[in-house]
């Protein structure tokens, strides 16, 4: 069963490639333009929007699709999107081809999630997800920090058309090697609307909405902060970006080990210790030496809270996987158009330097909920 996973993990690299790719050419994009650095931003969280309000409603309406090919459709959806975008004559159009995959792409994390966290032990589940959360923090790893190499080396459209090709390899590889993927037909207990009304579950739905848009309203802008505070040039944010992702991928490898060990400690370990990195990305941002050791560590934390968010949503009910993947897969792309919004209007309003207090003071209300959860029976 490993070999799906890691399918499904590649799978998720080609369409987060896709959905976080622009955070590292959001400078050039708004030059091309002529656009405000914010309201370029809206390449991200127009995606993030749309994936939030069609989640669940996408989900259910494939229910009981074909798995396989639902993936498949996804994937060539995405790549016909990112030709599009590389030919985009102006920004709305940009905006509307950014748009088209997105309305699909929950179908994929909630379909991947749910096979991932269903062929193991209950126990290992986190492992299991951990793995299929590898193409995420590969993304990072690879697609984001490549993104931005092609986009200085040629410009920023070559950076759409790369991210095209790795959706095709994405395509190919679920074609040729994923396996059949019954159809999960799982009797529901109880009502959707029931299994929303549990109190847990939308104590971890909030804590995961503010942890992830604290995670993004200054990770959103990452290019411009490095660009305009610590004064790096297009090659050297590249480099930083691929080092971000590199220790990322064992931050989401020790993520998944603590996860499985004690919950409850890895969330609040992760909460402090971002809210910590962040303090440190706004007193040491102006110094080029000191940001390079900044962002090792931040990538390392960074990784785990997409994780650590969605073990903490699906543990709190046994109900309707599918279905609570995608309300995860709604509430963590809401927060993401959140904390890019927040983030963009701290730059119009207050100056990039203070970026960082955006996701300070969303932490400290992760915090407050992480406590009031604790405290709450479910």
């Amino acid at each position: 069963m490993k070999r799906t996973l890691y399918i499904l993990a590649l799978g998720i690299f080609g369409i987060t490639t896709t959905e976080f790719g622009v955070i590292g050419i959001l400078p050039q994009i708004a030059n091309a333009y002529h656009v405000t650095i914010d309201k370029a931003g809206w390449l991200l969280s127009i995606f993030a929007l749309i994936i939030a309000i069609s989640a669940p409603f996408i989900t259910l309406a494939f229910t009981n699709a074909n798995r396989k090919k639902t993936l498949l459709l996804v994937l060539a959806i995405f790549s016909i999107s990112n030709i599009l975008c590389a030919i985009a004559p102006s920004f709305p159009f940009l905006l509307f081809a950014r748009a088209l995959p997105a309305i699909l792409h929950p179908v994929f994390w909630s379909i991947g999630l749910a096979v991932a966290a269903g062929t193991v032990h209950p126990d290992e589940s986190p492992k299991a997800v951990s793995i299929v959360f590898g193409g995420l923090t590969l993304a990072t790893v690879f697609g984001i920090p490549m993104a931005t190499f092609i986009a200085e080396m040629f410009n920023w459209r070559a950076s759409f058309l790369l991210s095209a090709v790795i959706n095709i390899i994405s395509f190919l590889s679920l074609w040729v090697f994923l396996p059949f993927i019954p159809v999960a037909r799982v009797k529901i207990k109880t009502s959707y609307w029931r299994i929303l009304g549990n109190r847990k579950l939308l104590f971890s739905l909030l804590l995961a909405c503010l942890v992830i848009a604290a995670m993004f309203s200054t990770y959103g802008y990452m290019a411009g902060y490095l660009k305009n505070v610590t004064h790096m040039n297009g090659s050297a944010i590249g480099l930083m970006l691929l080092i971000f992702g590199i220790t990322g991928v064992a931050g989401n490898y020790f993520a998944g080990k603590f996860l499985s060990k004690n919950r409850e400690r890895t969330t609040i370990l992760f909460i402090v210790s971002l809210l910590g990195i962040h303090g440190l990305t706004y007193f040491m941002g102006a110094s080029y030496n000191l940001m390079i050791f900044v962002i090792i560590f931040w990538g390392f934390i960074h990784a785990g809270g997409f994780l650590i968010s969605n073990v903490n949503i699906t543990s709190s009910t046994s109900e309707a996987p599918e279905f609570i993947n995608s309300i995860f897969t709604s509430c963590g792309n809401l927060a993401v158009t959140i904390g890019s919004t927040v983030g963009g209007l701290a730059i119009v309003n207050i100056g990039i330097h203070q970026l960082p207090w955006t996701s300070i003071i969303l932490l400290a209300l992760a915090l407050l909920v992480f406590t009031l959860k604790s405290l709450t029976k479910g």
